[in-house]
Formats: structure tokens, sequence, C-alpha cells
């Protein structure tokens, strides 16, 4: 699996997890991850776009 794709897998595994979550703190730190992980999809996909127009 490629990176950016498991990377938001893992945002989705976290979001559902802070949905289900009866702990707020949990659940924040979850939605945190998740927003984290989203993150680092989008900076590995900009850099691929970055590296396909020096080309």
């Amino acid at each position: 699996m490629k990176p950016t794709k498991s990377l938001r897998k893992q945002a989705d595994k976290a979001e559902a997890e802070a949905q289900h979550s009866e702990d707020a703190e949990h659940a924040e730190r979850m939605r945190n991850l998740a927003e984290a992980f989203r993150a680092q999809a989008e900076v590995l996909k900009a850099e691929k776009k970055k590296a396909k127009v020096k080309k």
C-alpha cells in the first residue's frame, strides 16, 4: 500500500475510534491524531506533485 493511502486509512480509523469513544479526552486525542495523519498525507502528496513538476 502506498504511504499516502496508508496514512489516510489510519486517519479514518482514528476518526472512527474518536466517534465511538466515551472518554472525551481520548476522543480528542484520536481526532488530533487523525488530523496529523491527514496533514502528513497532504505533505507527501505535495512532495510527489513537486517531484513530477521538476521532471
